[in-house]
């Protein structure tokens, strides 16, 4: 909900800034707000802004109503609507009449973004980008604009080559984040290898090729090893690195998933990972398509163009199964950091930087899953989300 909100207000913004543009004269006379509407009594609407504060205006037949689709920016395309056709929920651009004297302020102009534009948008843009690619980046050419990105298929690797122009929109993950509105435009240059990447386009007969108009990647760090200090106070938990035998520190922040897997479920994921499957593919977070918060998010502010967040059903990905991975994660019980004990058995996905290491997702109950020798390159498999199908 939050990244929708995001994208809503990024597209009123980009609104109000045609219109002021358009109008100079119009803007400087009147006062005007954006928000969304929370009731609709009679012909008087309740607007709540993004800084809280609540309004209350009227729409007379006179006032001049627009509907307006999500991203767009010329008033010349904008549909007249009727005051019925609004609805609780909707984004609206108010400007209030400067010679209006009752005691509830009356509209002179609304701008309406509906709630269901914005729903129908992101579905499609969902489909789009579950119809590409994800993966591990294998290599890049900066100077072609040609990335090679490994797709795992069960225990199967598959090369796909990611072909970029100067049209492809390129963004990265912030540090610590796996949400698409928190993403910033980046060259190509910023891509290496070990990352992963999502890529929307238009894919070859063969699937073997790509042509990008949009990209969304980011480096990402797993670590898995057992519990040696909590620090509830200071929000960061000492790991001992399975991999390393080396003591790590990593730092919860805020937006960090914490969860704990029970006995029944680590065991059955520790039995497929000795099959050859990928057990932890889809831990790690969201996908352009999707809300923009680790699973159960993605990548949700402004996005490539036409990119919308919030992911779909079954966690952005149609038609998901209810037993795959993803699922199992999203009912694990919720952990709290004081909750983790010396000795307990975790899996972290994390973002490192100068500030140190940053949790995305934390795992805790995985002793089966680390006790066989496949635990060595578990960690490898994990992935923004499930490449099958929750980022403008």
């Amino acid at each position: 909900m939050k990244n929708k909100k995001s994208m809503l207000y990024a597209a009123v913004l980009a609104l109000a800034g045609a219109l002021l543009s358009a109008s100079p004269q119009l803007w400087a006379q009147a006062v005007h707000y954006l928000g969304t509407v929370t009731a609709i009594n009679g012909d008087t609407l309740a607007v709540k802004t993004d800084a809280g504060d609540l309004h209350q205006v009227q729409v007379p037949s006179s006032a001049a109503l627009k509907r307006v689709a999500p991203g767009q920016t010329d008033l010349s395309k904008a549909e007249a609507i009727t005051f019925d056709s609004l609805a609780i929920g909707d984004r609206v651009l108010v400007t209030l009449d400067p010679d209006s004297t009752g005691s509830t302020p009356q509209a002179a102009r609304v701008i309406a973004i509906k709630q269901a534009d914005v729903a129908k948008k992101q579905q499609a843009e969902t489909e789009a980008w579950s119809q590409g690619v994800h993966g591990l980046v294998k290599n890049v050419d900066p100077a072609s604009g040609v990335i090679v990105v490994n797709l795992r298929t069960g225990a199967a690797t598959k090369a796909v080559t990611v072909n970029t122009t100067a049209a492809t929109v390129l963004k990265r993950y912030a540090s610590g984040s796996v949400r698409f509105d928190q993403a910033q435009p980046a060259p190509i240059a910023a891509i290496h290898a070990g990352d992963q990447l999502w890529a929307r386009g238009l894919k070859s007969a063969d699937g073997a090729s790509i042509a990008a108009d949009g990209i969304v990647s980011g480096s990402f760090r797993s670590i898995a090893g057992t519990v040696l200090f909590v620090d509830p106070a200071a929000s960061t938990v000492t790991v001992k690195d399975l991999a390393t035998k080396k003591p790590v520190s990593v730092h919860l922040t805020a937006d960090a998933q914490l969860r704990r897997l029970d006995d029944n479920a680590a065991t059955m994921l520790a039995a497929r990972l000795k099959g050859g499957q990928s057990a932890f593919q889809g831990f790690a977070g969201g996908h352009p398509g999707g809300s923009g918060v680790p699973t159960g998010a993605m990548p949700t502010g402004a996005m490539p163009a036409g990119v919308m967040p919030p992911r779909g059903a079954g966690q952005g990905r149609p038609g998901a199964s209810g037993n795959d991975m993803e699922s199992i994660l999203d009912h694990a019980p919720v952990l709290q950091i004081a909750a983790l004990k010396k000795g307990d058995a975790v899996m972290v996905v994390a973002t490192e930087d100068a500030s140190g290491i940053n949790v995305i997702k934390l795992l805790a109950g995985v002793e089966p899953l680390l006790q066989g020798p496949e635990a060595q390159n578990l960690l490898s498999s994990w992935s923004l989300s499930q490449g099958s199908a929750d980022a403008q």
